[in-house]
């Protein structure tokens, strides 16, 4: 499984969206726009999960925001830690 795919997964498991499977999230659709109806509490939940299973943290605004943009943008900022 890649990490886009765990990403993708984590993100529909965690925050319990039961209207969308992983497979139907787009790698460069915003996390953060009308399909997903992401909230800043789900960016806090997402940031713990990707610390808890990649061991990545995520500092502050300043390195969440561009990290936090879609999947894409999320993977990236994980490989380049790994």
């Amino acid at each position: 499984m890649t990490i886009k795919e765990k990403l993708k997964k984590l993100i529909v498991e965690t925050l319990h969206l039961e209207d969308i499977r992983p497979e139907e999230i787009e790698d460069d659709e915003p996390l953060f726009g009308e399909k997903l109806g992401l909230d800043s509490i789900d960016a806090v939940e997402i940031v713990f999960q990707v610390e808890h299973h990649f061991g990545v943290g995520i500092k502050n605004m300043k390195e969440g925001r561009p990290a936090l943009q879609s999947i894409n943008t999320l993977a990236a900022f994980i490989e380049a830690r790994l």
